[in-house]
């Protein structure tokens, strides 16, 4: 009787949804009068009064309103020659990119649960269109770094052809991208400068202020884009899904030569203590004049996940007085960025203010407390960064990490309770030392200076799975109750992943291990519970070993697995 109710739920879901779509659509088509459209009156920029030319200052070319932007008409007449083979080679790499992604979670399915054809995704027309997009003018920065940074201006108004055709069950739903327009202004750092073609390590692509987007969107024939109140709300929740992602100081960052070649091979070179004090003065965000605010903590140039404050209920001072450590790879020229952020029960979580701070205006192994006037963003050029948000009260110490004594790399191999260990390269607090600094250190020992165990999973070799011909091996590491895991390798017995990961350890006991447990996984569409994952092997690496030698590298023969055999690496460093 459920799976009745269901089956009539569904189907009126199905039936319902595209009709009041239509309807909504044609009463507000018909509903609107017609108005006629007066030609344009024409007249040169010295005849315009003072409010039209603040209206028509955002379609002024920006080599015009900047002395340091350049005309490129040569590049765009190139762009448009081009672009008729761009557009090829562009969707070809879009079609190669997607399709794997609807594979994954659809298609055909052939298992014993679902053997027959299930659902499809697929492009049935994909291209750009006709017209190139326009650079408006371009600025080139000069830097004291290796570096070349560049900043285009780029529009483009196209009308690309982009049809995706959704099967389900026997149900064909058509959807149709059209009208796109984009105005963006990205910043183009090419770093560092090398002496091998083409003489650039990494581009470095970010955004000065917010792009705008603009898109039609047709589903069943009928522009969603259409819809009362949708428009404004799909367009922006992508200009702020973009910002969180790419706008200054978030950067992407797409390698070009080989780290050995370009020399950008970044390793951890400190521990950032942050210690959020308190908030004052705060916006009051919710009806009833209060906020309930929250603190994201985040390094820019870190793909790791931002820390996050708890949240305090209706308070415009609060106090939270928590601490968090953050992994710094170059206090040269990362930035840690606060974001405070009113929590909502429903819906998107509202900005209430932000600032940034450049690491290399701490002091090393120094404590120092910061009171930060939150703005809006980081445009100093934004007249709503004048607003007063209120103030972040911040402490923060970097601790660099103390140089490597030991000579070289070692192997792995039981550490005796009693043995001989170096109490300050380990970081362990003594009473009585002994004039060689040296003392017999029981395992159960705690570690009072905080470290970073860094840990690299390169690959794996003759893997067997028992429940498929071929596994999708992916590691998950374990250490101190913290779970890591690398990306899933399809279909293969000799899996190479070369992944790093990072643990800020404050307190750990010696005899605490290090778990890496193979697995592979079969994964089907929109049936969670029949996924099948399956052990293919695991070790443990004592914590302690990898204290003692400060380096551990070699391959380890997997535990309940036959020939299986997996290629790690572990490194230690104190403050």
């Amino acid at each position: 009787m459920r799976h009745l109710y269901f089956i009539f739920e569904f189907t009126g879901f199905l039936i319902g949804f595209p009709i009041g779509l239509l309807l909504g659509f044609f009463i507000f088509i018909f509903s609107s009068k017609p108005v006629d459209v007066k030609d344009p009156d024409m007249k040169s920029l010295g005849e315009c009064d003072s409010n039209s030319l603040v209206d028509l200052f955002s379609e002024i070319p920006p080599w015009v309103k900047h002395p340091d932007f350049e005309r490129i008409d040569w590049l765009n007449k190139a762009l448009h020659d081009m672009w008729p083979y761009l557009d090829k080679a562009i969707c070809k790499i879009i079609r190669n990119t997607a399709e794997p992604i609807f594979a994954e979670y659809t298609g055909c399915l052939h298992s014993q649960y679902l053997p027959t054809e299930f659902s499809n995704i697929g492009f049935q027309s994909l291209n750009l269109g006709t017209l190139p997009p326009t650079i408006y003018g371009i600025r080139v920065h000069e830097t004291n770094e290796n570096e070349l940074v560049i900043e285009p201006a780029i529009r483009w108004a196209g009308i690309p052809h982009i049809t995706v055709v959704v099967k389900l069950l026997s149900v064909r739903f058509i959807v149709q991208l059209m009208d796109v327009q984009v105005f963006a202004t990205p910043r183009i750092i090419l770093r560092p400068l090398v002496p091998t073609f083409p003489c650039f390590g990494n581009i470095i692509v970010t955004l000065i202020d917010k792009p705008y987007v603009d898109f039609g969107l047709r589903l069943l024939g009928g522009d969603v884009m259409a819809i009362p109140g949708f428009y404004q709300f799909v367009q922006e929740y992508i200009r702020n899904q973009v910002a969180s992602l790419y706008l200054w100081p978030q950067t992407l960052n797409i390698p070009i030569l080989q780290a050995s070649l370009s020399g950008t091979i970044k390793k951890p070179v400190g521990i950032l203590h942050v210690k959020i004090l308190k908030a004052k003065k705060l916006l009051k965000m919710d009806i009833i004049g209060t906020s309930d605010p929250y603190v994201i903590i985040q390094l820019t140039g870190e793909s790791l996940p931002p820390k996050k404050t708890s949240i305090k209920m209706r308070n415009l001072n609060p106090e939270w007085n928590e601490d968090f450590n953050l992994t710094v790879k170059d206090p040269e020229s990362q930035f840690i960025q606060f974001n405070v952020v009113d929590w909502d029960q429903f819906g998107t979580h509202d900005p209430m203010g932000m600032q940034i701070l450049p690491l290399k205006s701490l002091t090393p192994d120094n404590t120092q407390e910061f009171t930060l006037d939150l703005v809006k963003n980081t445009n100093p050029y934004d007249p709503q960064n004048k607003k007063k948000r209120g103030q972040l009260v911040v402490q923060l110490t970097y601790n660099p990490f103390k140089e490597e004594s030991s000579s070289g790399i070692h192997d792995s191999g039981p550490l005796d309770g009693h043995q001989l260990i170096d109490a300050k390269k380990l970081g362990i607090k003594s009473r009585n030392r002994s004039r060689r600094q040296s003392m017999s250190v029981d395992m159960s020992s705690q570690l009072h200076a905080a470290g970073l165990l860094l840990v690299t999973v390169q690959g794996a070799e003759e893997l067997q799975s028992k429940l498929y011909e071929s596994p999708n091996p992916y590691v998950l590491v374990l250490f101190k109750g913290e779970k890591r895991k690398t990306k899933m390798i399809k279909r293969s017995h000799r899996p190479y992943w070369n992944e790093e990961f990072q643990f800020v350890v404050e307190e750990a006991t010696l005899k605490e291990s290090i778990r890496f447990a193979v697995k592979s996984k079969k994964r089907h569409l929109l049936a969670y519970r029949f996924r099948k994952k399956e052990l293919l092997g695991y070790i443990d690496i004592n914590f302690s070993d990898v204290v003692y030698n400060g380096r551990i590298r070699g391959e380890y023969n997997l535990i309940n697995s036959r020939n299986g055999v997996i290629h790690v690496e572990l490194h230690w460093s104190t403050t």
